[in-house]
């Protein structure tokens, strides 16, 4: 879900980045006061208001529900993606706008990645739980695949996923694998991960997350000869935050970020990724695959 196909060499190793994809009523008690019956009574009371979301399982229920509300919303998209090492560093940056659909679930963003000032497009569809890539221009090859295949997985932005993914998160650690900070007007879910060598994390979320992001990567960086064992990597941090409106609940905004250190030769190399979606609007068009595709 991040930055794409950054080709950049470090020259120690040579490496490329291939992979830089939210009271009633009572009755009067008064004396005298003329008695109503229970019907009328009940049917006098306003509902009463929800009480107010504590826990994050509380605030993503509520964010699901103000979500559902739109048809559609549409999100902006930033992101950039590093390699850095015996300070030589390899990056690319991405942007996109995205659009996204809630019934049926579906999405369309375009954007495109730049390298050293080079901009490469990229499109992205995802409908009916397939993923259709292309990069470059219109008469570029499509790929696609299930969104359970990690090389597409890696190229989508779904910030309305993330409902999904911190519910997970809560239950993973019993309540304690995400927080919960008030900030202003927003409310934000984290759940962070920092200082501490991969295998003791491993089977976090949000660190799978990450190293699914990390594995291109990590794989060149094998390739060049460097053993990179994941018993020595470290997470140095990984972040991810979705921030709520405190009066609506709908996403704000949705953030993931991560840093790796990977031992190489008494060195390390540093990779890094960070790439946010902020909610523009809603969205009330459809979404439908090009002809050809599907």
């Amino acid at each position: 879900m991040r930055p794409r196909s950054a080709v950049a060499a470090l020259a120690v190793p040579a490496v490329s980045l291939l992979s830089l994809s939210l009271a009633g009523c009572a009755g009067s008690g008064e004396t005298g006061a003329p008695a109503e019956s229970p019907a009328a009574d009940v049917g006098a009371r306003p509902k009463a208001a929800p009480a107010a979301p504590r826990t994050p399982e509380e605030f993503l229920a509520r964010a699901g529900e103000a979500m559902s509300g739109q048809k559609g919303w549409t999100f902006a998209v930033k992101g950039n993606e590093g390699l850095a090492s015996q300070g030589q560093q390899s990056t690319a940056t991405y942007t996109a706008t995205l659009r996204r659909t809630q019934s049926p679930v579906a999405l369309h963003s375009t954007g495109a990645t730049y390298v050293k000032g080079v901009a490469k497009p990229e499109e992205v569809y995802v409908v009916d739980g397939t993923g259709y890539v292309r990069k470059g221009a219109a008469g570029a090859r499509w790929k696609s695949g299930p969104l359970s295949d990690p090389k597409i997985a890696n190229l989508v932005e779904d910030p309305v996923a993330a409902l999904t993914a911190f519910g997970n998160y809560a239950r993973e650690e019993s309540g304690d694998g995400v927080s919960v900070v008030k900030s202003g007007s927003a409310v934000e879910l984290r759940a962070e991960v920092s200082s501490v060598k991969l295998p003791a994390v491993r089977d976090r979320g949000v660190v799978k997350q990450a190293v699914r992001e990390l594995t291109p990567t990590l794989e060149q960086v094998r390739a060049a000869g460097v053993r990179a064992p994941e018993s020595q990597i470290l997470v140095e941090r990984v972040e991810e935050v979705l921030s709520l409106d405190s009066a609506t609940y709908r996403i704000r905004s949705h953030r993931f970020r991560c840093t790796f250190l990977i031992p190489y030769g008494g060195q390390t190399m540093r990779y890094g990724q960070d790439v946010t979606e902020r909610t523009e609007g809603g969205f009330t068009g459809t979404i439908t695959l090009p002809t050809g595709l599907g």
